[in-house]
């Protein structure tokens, strides 16, 4: 067995993660990923995953059965459209991807879309592909399916508790904020192309953003300024 990287070799493993293969560069091969005649390419989604993990109810991570509670990983925006792109995972299995997963641990990386093998599914919705620097877990205990063209999006419900990181630890207030603002513009201009009903509702997203943020103690009560901006027709989703 391929020893793990020296850069992870500390981090503890959830035992239900323990039965993962691991790369030849050492990182543990995530359920999701997808294998191509035992080509792996940890960007692309295997054929069928995201079905069998809705069917079964399975860990986007592990593989195995998901709890009562549930854990999205996702980026500022998607907290603020309440949309992610992919199944939800183990609490624990979500905490060990943001602090030994390469793109999520190092903020300065960014997706190399070189060579991507084929085969895999393309991203339902419209993506901005940016690393957030910040990342949230967002604890549920249930969300629902949007069928988009290419697939499905996870409208997340309701957070128990979302827990921020950047650098593989907890994220700073001065973290999640820059996440936020350098993320938002992107997010306003995919708004204002969509018409008034999306510029309406990323308004009401993100007062309700605010006041999450604003009870997590992230923020400053009128740090984020809102537009005044109806529900779109359109699902996007963005980091």
């Amino acid at each position: 067995m391929t020893a793990l990287n020296e850069s992870i070799r500390n981090i503890p493993m959830p035992m239900r993660m323990q039965h993962l293969p691991v790369s030849p560069k050492g990182f543990p091969i995530p359920w999701f990923v997808h294998n191509e005649d035992g080509v792996l390419d940890f960007r692309v989604i295997g054929t069928g995953k995201i079905e069998r993990a809705i069917r079964f109810s399975r860990c986007w991570l592990c593989g195995e059965m998901l709890g009562r509670h549930v854990v999205f990983t996702v980026g500022p925006m998607c907290c603020i459209n309440r949309i992610s792109a992919e199944p939800p995972s183990h609490r624990d299995c979500a905490e060990y991807g943001v602090k030994a997963c390469p793109f999520l641990s190092k903020p300065k990386m960014r997706r190399n879309e070189v060579d991507q093998i084929e085969g895999g599914r393309p991203m339902p919705g419209i993506a901005i592909l940016r690393n957030p620097g910040a990342t949230a877990l967002w604890v549920t205990r249930n969300y629902d399916l949007m069928r988009v063209e290419h697939g499905v999006l996870f409208r997340m419900g309701d957070p128990e508790k979302v827990a921020w990181y950047a650098e593989g630890r907890s994220a700073t207030k001065a973290e999640v904020m820059h996440s936020v603002q350098t993320g938002l513009p992107l997010l306003e201009k995919a708004a204002n192309t969509e018409g008034p009903e999306a510029v309406a509702e990323l308004a009401k997203a993100m007062i309700a953003f605010h006041h999450l943020l604003s009870a997590e103690g992230k923020i400053d009560e009128q740090k984020i300024e809102t537009p005044n901006l109806p529900e779109p027709n359109r699902a996007s989703h963005y980091s």
